[in-house]
């Protein structure tokens, strides 16, 4: 094989990649959730998408807000601010699949779940537990 057609080859194996980055950067970013002023920012984890809170009505009054709601007594004590909320989402450019989801005001959590870029400020987040699932809408926040 010539040394061009083995470049070719390889920038050829490496477009789905760059790709799959670019896709992701439409989610990057904070984003509005629909519950008590919450603020949510998604971020590169590894190869995949991750998401923390970051700001909420709640945080602001008491920054130093446990995860009481939490199903595991011994989460109980984790903080909210900075807390992982989203995991492992990859896929693109315009739904991306992954999880675990948390919701720490209610408590659930949810093994699975589906972000689908609705439009450049708007996202539909899905969590689903088994064929039960809730669905919020987040914007983009400024």
């Amino acid at each position: 094989m010539s040394r061009t057609a083995a470049m070719t080859a390889l920038l050829l194996l490496m477009a789905p990649t760059a790709a799959l980055a670019d896709g992701d950067a439409a989610l990057l970013g904070r984003w509005k959730t629909q519950k008590q002023g919450a603020t949510v920012e998604i971020h590169r984890c590894g190869a995949a998408l991750c998401g923390r809170v970051v700001d909420g009505l709640p945080l602001r009054a008491n920054p130093d807000q446990r995860d009481i709601r939490n199903r595991k007594a011994s989460l109980r004590d984790r903080k909210i601010m900075n807390l992982r909320v989203l995991e492992s989402f990859t896929g693109g450019p315009g739904q991306w699949t992954g999880g675990p989801v948390y919701d720490p005001d209610t408590g659930d959590g949810a093994p699975t779940g589906s972000i689908t870029l609705v439009s450049q400020d708007v996202i539909r987040l899905k969590g689903c537990l088994g064929p039960i699932c809730r669905a919020q809408t987040w914007t983009r926040a400024r």
